[in-house]
């Protein structure tokens, strides 16, 4: 996947998001222009070509100086869709860029 054409898509508004994502959006409390400003200035750090909703990433951005991660894939009509959102923690993750051992990609 590429974050550019991603990035563009996210800009023009072509995007959806979720039930899932929506639940954790706002479980996060992560609003929408959040969740845009973390994809714009994103970037991805896990591909997941063999995800069972079609090909996937994980992208790493920041708003409001605080990461985001944000799992997405495209719809059958070329949007993106946001799979889901979340902040990343322990114990999945030691950092915004390192998942803890013995952590499955994909979540």
């Amino acid at each position: 996947m590429d974050i550019k054409k991603i990035q563009t898509k996210i800009k023009s508004g072509e995007y959806e998001i979720s039930y899932h994502a929506e639940k954790e959006r706002y479980a996060e409390d992560i609003d929408i222009h959040d969740l845009e400003t973390a994809i714009l200035n994103g970037e991805i750090l896990e591909e997941y070509v063999h995800d069972p909703r079609g090909p996937s990433c994980l992208i790493l951005g920041y708003s409001k100086g605080r990461p985001i991660h944000i799992v997405c894939g495209y719809t059958k009509t070329g949007w993106i869709r946001i799979i889901t959102v979340y902040i990343p923690k322990a114990p999945k993750w030691i950092d915004e860029k390192t998942r803890a051992k013995g952590e499955k990609n994909g979540s």
